[in-house]
Parts: C-alpha cells; sequence; structure tokens
C-alpha cells in the first residue's frame, strides 16, 4: 500500500513525540523518586540523634526500663515517630525488636537474619534501605537503620526508623495521570499543528503533481498555480513552470522548423519535379531543355546547401565540432573571403570600402570557423546590396577583444524584424527589398559559430539606408590548462572546451 508523505511525516512526528514523552515522564519520574527518598532518609537522619538521647538508658543497658519509666519511653518514642512522620523500634544485636511506637505496623518482632548481614556488612553511619525488611513490616516503607553503642563503645543494639512508602504512592499515581494527561494534550496540539503544516505543504506538492501528470499527458499548456511565497514547494512550483515554458518553447520551435523545413524542401522539389516533368512529356522544347536543366541543377544545388547547413547546425550544437582555436590575423580571413566573391561583386556593381592588405589584428578563434561567418555575413550584404551600392569592412580592436563590422548600403531591416535575424529560417522579403534567396539559415549559423568562438555578434540598421553586422572575437588566448565554457545561443546545450588541447601558432 502506498503511503502518502503526508502520513509518512505524521507517522514519524508522531512516533518521535512518543518516544520523548515516555523518555521524558521516565526520567522525571526517576529524579522525582530519587528527590523523594533523598528528602525522607535525611529527615529520619536527623532524628536519630533525637531518639537515641531519648533512650539512651535504652542504647546504654541493651535493656527496657520498668514500670512508670516503660510507659513514658513509649510515649515519648511515639510522640517523636508522629512528628517526623514516621515509626521507629529498637533491636538488640541479634535483631529481635525491644519495644517498637508503633508494634500494629510489625509483622513480624525479629529482623530476618539475612537483613541484618546487610546492615552489619555497612560502613556507613547510617543504613538506607527501601523495602519491607524481607516482609517484617507490612508495607514498603523507607528505612535507616543505625547501630547503637554503650559507654564502652561496644554495640549494643540497632535503631530503625521507619517512613511509609504509601505518599510515594499516592505521589506516583498523581504524577503518572497528570502527566499521561499533559501528554495527550501536547500530541493533539502537536497533531493539529502537523496537520496543518503538511496541508501547507502537501497541497503545493499534489498541485506540482496533478499538473506534471498532466504535463506528461500531453498538454503542455499547463502550469502550476496558486503556489506563492517562499520555500521548496515554491522553488519546485516555480522551476517547474520554467521548465514548462522552455520545453513548451522548444515544442513550438521544433514545430516551426519542421515546418519551415518541409517548406524549404518543398519548393525545390517542386521545381525540380516540375521541370523533369515538362521534359519528360515534350511540355519543354528540345531546344529549351538546356536551359531547363540549368535551373534544374541550381535547384539541386540549393536542396544541397540547405542540407549541408542544417547538418552543420547538427554537428555544431550536438557539441561534435571540435574548436581549433589560435591566434591569426582577422583581415587575411576577411580579404580571402572578399578576393573568393570578386566576381559576384563585380556582377552586382557593388563598390567596396575599408578593405586593407597592410593593417593586421589578431584574433583567438577557430580559423575555419571566422571564414564560414565572414562568408555568410559577406553573402549575405551582397544579396541585399543593390547595383551601385557599397560594402564596407571595419576592425577595430577594443581591449581584450576585437570588433569586426560589414556594413551594406540598401534597404535594410525594419526595427520590427531586427529582434528575429538570428533565429532559424526567419526572412523577411519586405525588409530584404526583392531578394527571397536562402533558407533563412546562415545568420543562424554565424551566431552559433561566433557564440561558440567565445564572442557576440548583433545587427543594426537603418531601413530604407543601411544595414551593419558587427560581431566580435577575442584577441588573447585564455590561460593555459584553464576551462573556456562556450555559450549556445542556438537552442543547445553549452559546450565546454580545453584551450589546452587547441593547436597553438607556431
Amino acid at each position: 500500500m502506498r503511503k502518502s508523505i503526508s502520513v509518512a511525516f505524521f507517522s514519524l512526528v508522531s512516533t518521535l513525540m512518543v518516544l520523548g514523552i515516555v523518555l521524558m515522564g521516565a526520567s522525571e519520574w526517576v529524579l522525582f523518586k530519587n528527590y523523594f527518598a533523598k528528602d525522607r532518609y535525611e529527615t529520619l537522619d536527623q532524628v536519630v540523634g533525637v531518639t537515641q538521647r531519648t533512650a539512651q538508658y535504652l542504647v546504654q543497658q541493651a535493656e527496657l526500663p520498668e514500670g512508670d519509666e516503660l510507659d513514658a519511653l513509649s510515649t515519648k518514642l511515639e510522640i517523636i515517630g508522629e512528628s517526623a512522620e514516621a515509626y521507629l523500634f529498637f533491636t538488640d544485636n541479634d535483631g529481635r525488636v525491644m519495644i517498637a511506637s508503633s508494634p500494629d505496623k510489625l509483622e513480624s518482632l525479629t529482623v530476618p537474619e539475612e537483613m541484618m548481614e546487610k546492615i552489619d556488612a555497612s560502613d556507613a553511619d547510617y543504613y538506607h534501605v527501601f523495602g519491607t525488611l524481607g516482609g517484617m513490616l507490612d508495607g514498603k516503607s523507607y528505612i535507616t537503620v543505625s547501630e547503637m553503642r554503650n559507654e564502652n563503645g561496644q554495640p549494643s543494639g540497632y535503631l530503625f526508623l521507619c517512613s511509609s512508602g504509601e505518599q510515594l504512592t499516592q505521589f506516583k499515581q498523581q504524577f503518572w495521570s497528570n502527566f499521561l494527561l499533559s501528554a495527550c494534550v501536547m500530541l493533539l496540539c502537536a497533531s493539529i499543528l502537523t496537520k496543518i503544516l503538511m496541508r501547507q505543504l502537501t497541497d503545493p506538492l499534489q498541485k506540482v503533481t496533478d499538473a506534471a501528470q498532466r504535463f506528461g499527458g500531453g498538454d503542455l499548456s499547463v502550469r502550476v498555480e496558486g503556489v506563492e511565497g517562499e520555500g521548496e514547494a515554491a522553488d519546485l512550483a516555480r522551476t517547474f513552470n520554467r521548465m514548462a515554458d522552455n520545453i513548451q518553447m522548444n515544442d513550438n520551435s521544433r514545430g516551426q522548423f519542421m515546418g519551415n523545413i518541409a517548406h524549404e524542401l518543398r519548393t525545390p522539389m517542386t521545381t525540380i519535379k516540375g521541370f523533369v516533368d515538362g521534359i519528360l512529356d515534350g511540355t519543354i522544347p528540345p531546344d529549351m531543355q538546356n536551359h531547363y536543366l540549368q535551373l534544374v541543377s541550381e535547384e539541386t544545388g540549393r536542396l544541397a546547401r540547405l542540407i549541408q547547413n542544417m547538418l552543420d547546425l547538427s554537428k555544431l550544437e550536438s557539441g561534435e565540432y571540435q574548436v581549433n582555436a589560435r591566434m591569426f590575423n582577422i583581415w587575411e580571413t576577411i580579404t580571402g573571403v572578399a578576393l573568393s566573391a570578386e566576381q559576384r561583386i563585380n556582377d552586382g556593381m557593388i563598390d567596396i570600402d575599408g578593405l586593407t592588405m597592410d593593417e593586421k589584428v589578431l584574433v583567438y578563434a577557430d580559423p575555419d570557423l571566422i571564414h564560414q561567418v565572414v562568408y555568410n555575413l559577406l553573402d549575405n550584404a551582397i544579396k541585399f546590396t543593390p547595383a551601385g551600392g557599397t560594402i564596407r569592412f571595419g576592425v577595430e580592436k577594443l581591449g581584450p577583444e576585437a570588433e569586426i563590422s560589414i556594413w551594406n548600403s540598401g534597404q535594410g531591416i525594419s526595427p520590427e524584424a531586427l529582434p528575429y535575424v538570428f533565429q532559424r529560417f526567419y526572412k523577411e522579403d519586405r525588409s530584404r527589398g526583392l531578394h527571397a534567396r536562402g533558407a533563412g539559415l546562415g545568420l543562424n549559423i554565424c551566431k552559433v559559430l561566433v557564440n561558440l568562438s567565445g564572442g557576440q555578434i548583433r545587427v543594426e540598421s537603418q531601413q530604407g539606408e543601411w544595414c551593419r553586422f558587427v560581431f566580435t572575437l577575442p584577441t588573447v588566448a585564455p590561460n593555459p590548462g584553464g576551462m573556456k565554457r562556450l555559450p549556445d545561443e542556438a537552442g543547445g546545450e553549452p559546450t565546454v572546451e580545453d584551450p589546452a588541447s587547441m593547436k597553438p601558432v607556431e
């Protein structure tokens, strides 16, 4: 049978409280019992001297007086016993009772031999014992035994002072009855408080449980409501809500991602199928087939680039790519990329500004990754720079990092679109003029690569005039042996690279 946390907690608290109450009651009872016995023995010890002085003749002669003297002695002993709330009797050396203040309290007139042996074996001035002296007394009593000696110092007998233990019995009954009543009240109050506390604890947990069950059943919109304040339960509820938000966001992104992929794949596939079918069924005349086959080749290349970009993203986000960072001149990378695109730049009648071979700015990164970043940004700039426009490069060293920028004239990006340009498959035809080429993965890849290199990337634009992409890279290598945590803002987990494993410049 499954035991809920409230039942388990209540059982544990109840068990601990019962054990605590029992231990406390037992310790208090032992304390009171010892205190009560100590008090009675001290009182009896104080009465010993008075009793021996009163019965001095008996102590010295070890025999009883006769006549009126015996009656007077009996009366005095009875008064002493009543004043001390006790009764007393004298015995000879063999334990036979010679006189007693309350003879009715004695069941026998001889102290058992084994008790006399224990008394004789004691070295203390007074022998204390609680009991019935082996059945000699009619009830349990606190007993003080004092040895009597004559003028020559010889033992002449024993004085027994006894205080009834009935008071202890009465006290015991009152103590345990009051203690049990108090314990029941304590348990009742503790049960009520525990129930209230557990309700405050288990209600939020139950809400989290219900929400988790519904969430696990597929309802990603469910959230834990009504859990406020501080404490572990409230933290758990807030953590669950954040987790649910992230999962729902990832689910939405995944759905949007799959939709975008389907769209991006369907468009070129439809074009390819249409052209191929036209060639096969004769709709396209033979003299035009080469032209349409060229279009089919371009669409096939578009598909290949899309798939390659997706594979690159997957490899980067899964941490499979090993970053080989080293110091290199960023201007060499920029110049090399610009030269490789020279034909496209000339065909587009675009002016290049700021490109130089004389400057040298060293950065610490993977040259292959940064080459891909610069290529994507320049490709993006060429696409959206009109004929007669300008593309301007810039590199500025700012302390421990360098800022690289690629500026182009043209339509620019609208303010509404700026926050989304680095998202996967995001394309805004209005903000990019008449161009709608590309799958919308280039800028997202740039962001991943720059973040992986320890930098940041941003975009600035004046709609209708210009657009400028800026990214930063570190200019100094991290300490040898240190661990560098590279954030992945494209949705994957952060990766950790060991700079000591990266290849240095030789």
